[in-house]
């Protein structure tokens, strides 16, 4: 056994990892953020009990050396591992990342304690957990349907009025988030940090929250999501994961909501394959020297992609797509999992 890839990857990247921490040592004394400040909102847990330093170190520990595997699990929420199984099945090793998701539809809402829990046990495996919200626009009830719903836009005059601080849309943004904070307070009292990619793919106007360019757009809502859930909600287990596509990357600048909301920059490749030289230039370029990962992919990455791209410091596979074995063989998904620079499960500190 000892000959195979994944075996002769062990005792590299166990240096890779070990020197990462010593690195990143002194960030985990760093003072607290502003967000581990705040005050604690009424009936919640004290800020404190979990913070980011510790993901936020190794990630920033690892770039340039070692990428981590990651699986997303959607649909339904309640079997929310199935495809984290999935590659096990392939690979014989766990992802070191698991991605969850709060959902939309009636189902997957009623589900999403099922979620946070297997998230709290994913952390406590020794994984990476990022969350991600397809979330229903604030002109809609908790849950909703797709096209309709998540797909739905908001004209002009609703958006104006939904970045307006103490409007009806306004508060009902603050509300449709709230929905969200007794789960996030949950894996805060039990020291979970989330790598918290809320309105993902901001930059395409697929989602009735994204393709507003410019400082009242998309940006804007992503700083009012930020602010309440660190500053008025005060969550201090929240690694800010700022998400774009891979559309039109040149302008991905016109999405920055500031470098004090950004901790991650991650960018989905969804108009190609394989993240191009083109995507991993412009995100090391708006990232400003914060880590840089794959938030979503339908192809595993391949081995020469991450050699080439050293910075990407996480990968997280779309589900259903790591079905498509035209997309995804399972010599491929094999190949990169038992590359000596992606760590697994059992790999991670």
């Amino acid at each position: 056994m000892t000959g195979h890839p994944r075996y002769q990857g062990l005792r590299r990247n166990a240096v890779r990892v070990a020197t990462a921490l010593l690195v990143a040592a002194p960030l985990l004394t760093a003072a607290p953020s502003a967000a581990g400040t705040a005050a604690a909102p009424p009936g919640g847990a004290a800020p404190g009990t979990a913070r980011v330093d510790d993901t936020l170190a190794f990630l920033e520990g690892i770039s340039g050396t070692s990428t981590v595997s990651g699986q997303h699990n959607k649909e339904p929420n309640s079997d929310p591992a199935r495809h984290t199984r999935r590659v096990f099945d392939i690979t014989g090793e766990y992802p070191g990342l698991w991605g969850g998701d709060f959902l939309f539809a009636s189902s997957d809402v009623e589900a999403r304690q099922t979620m946070v829990d297997e998230a709290a046990h994913q952390w406590g495996n020794g994984a990476i957990v990022t969350l991600t919200w397809h979330v229903c626009p604030p002109t809609q009830g908790s849950s909703c349907s797709w096209e309709d719903g998540v797909m739905s836009s908001l004209d002009d005059g609703q958006w104006a009025e939904l970045i307006t601080d103490g409007s009806p849309l306004n508060r009902a943004w603050k509300a449709r988030l709230d929905e969200a904070v007794p789960y996030l307070r949950q894996l805060e009292s039990q020291g979970v940090e989330v790598v918290w990619r809320p309105l993902h793919e901001m930059n395409d106007p697929w989602a009735w929250w994204g393709g507003r360019p410019g400082e009242d757009g998309s940006a804007e809502l992503f700083r009012i999501t930020h602010d309440h859930l660190t500053g008025e909600r005060g969550l201090t287990n929240l690694v800010s994961n700022w998400n774009v596509k891979d559309v039109d990357v040149d302008s991905i600048g016109d999405y920055w909501p500031g470098d004090e909301y950004v901790d991650i920059a991650s960018i989905d490749i969804w108009m190609k394959n394989q993240p191009s030289a083109q995507d991993y230039a412009a995100m090391r370029e708006v990232a400003g020297g914060r880590p840089i990962a794959l938030g979503e992919v339908g192809q595993v990455p391949g081995v020469e992609t991450l050699e080439a791209q050293p910075d990407w410091v996480y990968f997280m596979t779309w589900p259903e797509y790591l079905d498509d074995k035209d997309l995804n063989p399972d010599s491929h998904v094999q190949r990169t999992y038992y590359d000596g620079r992606v760590l697994v499960l059992r790999e991670m500190p």
